[in-house]
């Protein structure tokens, strides 16, 4: 038995489905999926299918190239997702104030570009009205956040006073964090400060409530932990200590993974590495509160990477490509021994995907996380691992695809049609059924203790849907769903799965 999917009261099986769906992807007049009505509506839909889990993509700051795994911070929100027209309803905004401007997106598309131009100079609209007279809520939320907020808020405004520029780029005395150069930009910017620490109060006030809403239906939220932090994040400027930097605070070897079947030339993420040992002496406090409070935000925590715990794959600075790497060896069971002792157990669940050796899977075992199985692995002739539903254990989450894969539609369009030919005997697709139904169908059908589809595969979309393709830039986390396309006739066919396959909420 595993944290996330126990028996609860009132229940006799632990079978269980969610739905991967990004907020960014939820439809939305105004640019981009936020956390308003659409949100809520995705909730009835998924509550009215029965489905028990709702999984997001971390829903921190995106930075350049819009990745929610390159984050400014790891505890802040997404200025992005907040919803305008909530504002409006609190009397912060007045909805001339927003719904005049051309977000210049298409309905299935986010136009990021769009959203950095126009999207903050409303929200500042709403953050002068919010300070103006500020909630005794307002208060309590700086206090119980002074531990990352003040840093967050003045990384931010400084960004802004340096034109965007990544923090290595800043004077010495800032990049240096100099007692006396940053007590001045507190003063010189503290309009901009409390801007960004008012957008926090806004984002996280609305995610109260949405979060409330999903549970209050039977829905729980999985939240993503990426592994890494972004070079260019408040993280890094704020405990340097932490990460393996030279004299001048410059990565001395970088993240990503080898080459594979899969890129001849691995993977170069560009993200610092951490100083294990150095984060080892106090008993890994860091990692300690990024796991306590994100699993406040979250019901359940997806951790991304699980295996760079147990060995990560280091890539000298500079570097054009991944291929000159060497693995190095990781904190292991220390780290997860250190959190359960401050914060007991929590619901994790380990992508254990990747490059896979021996110390993973005792990593993996001793944990005692439930790891991942992906469906479209399983048929891929590059893949080594061994995904195939007949071995799967009751102990882990099976999904179709991840973010960084096609849609299953798309999978069936541009993978070998060797790989295909596999798929459709092993699992005997039928183009009546659909074949994206019947792989679906195959991830319920399995002993896995909780099954997760992506969105994209509900709806029957292929290529032009996929969210990212690892290692590319431009074109990716845009998907969007069109109004209406979560349908009550589509939710009592999923409803109908659940059934026949044994995986409707425990509470009902």
């Amino acid at each position: 038995m595993f944290a996330p999917f126990q028996p609860r009261k009132g229940v006799c099986s632990m079978r269980e489905s969610g739905v991967l769906m990004h907020l960014t992807s939820l439809p939305s007049p105004y640019g981009i999926g936020t956390m308003g009505a659409a949100a809520r509506e995705f909730v009835d839909f998924l509550a009215a299918a029965g489905q028990r889990y709702w999984q997001l993509l971390p829903i921190c700051p995106t930075s350049y190239g819009d990745s929610p795994y390159q984050s400014f911070s790891t505890f802040a929100g997404n200025p992005y997702l907040i919803d305008l027209d909530l504002l409006a309803q609190d009397g912060l905004l007045r909805p001339e104030e927003y719904r005049s401007i051309d977000w210049e997106s298409t309905p299935d598309r986010v136009n990021y570009g769009v959203l950095y131009q126009k999207r903050l100079p409303v929200l500042r609209l709403a953050a002068r009205r919010l300070l103006a007279d500020p909630p005794a809520a307002y208060g309590t939320f700086c206090a119980a956040n002074d531990f990352w907020l003040p840093d967050y808020a003045l990384f931010m405004a400084l960004k802004d006073a340096h034109g965007g520029r990544a923090w290595s780029e800043w004077e010495a005395p800032l990049r240096r964090r100099d007692p006396a150069a940053l007590e001045s930009a507190r003063q010189q910017y503290a309009d901009d400060i409390a801007f960004w620490q008012a957008v926090q109060y806004l984002f996280f006030d609305q995610w109260q409530g949405l979060k409330a809403y999903a549970n209050d239906h039977g829905v729980r939220i999985i939240g993503d932990l990426p592994i890494y932090v972004a070079a260019d994040s408040v993280d890094v400027w704020s405990s340097p200590q932490s990460f393996q930097l030279d004299g001048d605070l410059r990565p001395i070897e970088i993240a990503g993974c080898p080459p594979d079947g899969f890129s001849a030339t691995g993977q170069l993420w560009g993200n610092p590495l951490y100083d294990w040992d150095a984060m080892a002496k106090d008993g890994y406090r860091w990692w300690v509160r990024r796991i306590q409070v994100l699993s406040s935000i979250y019901d359940v925590l997806r951790i991304d990477h699980f295996r760079g715990f147990a060995g990560y794959y280091a890539i000298p600075r500079g570097a054009t490509t991944a291929a000159g790497g060497r693995w190095r060896k990781g904190p292991g069971m220390d780290l997860f021994r250190a959190v359960d002792a401050a914060l007991g157990k929590r619901e994790i669940i380990a992508e254990d995907l990747g490059f896979l050796t021996d110390d993973v899977r005792e990593l993996l075992a001793q944990s005692g996380y439930p790891g991942m199985k992906v469906l479209e692995f399983a048929f891929d002739s590059r893949e080594s691992g061994n995904y195939l539903p007949h071995t799967y254990p009751r102990h882990c989450v099976v999904y179709t695809g991840t973010h960084d894969n096609e849609p299953l539609n798309g999978w069936f369009e541009t993978a070998d049609p060797a790989d295909v030919a596999y798929a459709v005997e092993y699992l005997r697709l039928t183009p009546e059924e659909g074949y994206h139904w019947g792989m679906m169908r195959a991830a319920w059908a399995s002993v896995a203790d909780l099954a997760v589809v992506q969105a994209q595969d509900l709806l029957g979309l292929g290529h032009e849907a996929r969210m990212n393709a690892p290692s590319t830039l431009g074109g990716n986390w845009c998907w969007r769903a069109l109004p209406g396309s979560f349908t009550p006739e589509l939710a009592r066919r999923l409803h109908r799965q659940m059934e026949l396959y044994g995986r409707l909420p425990q509470t009902e």
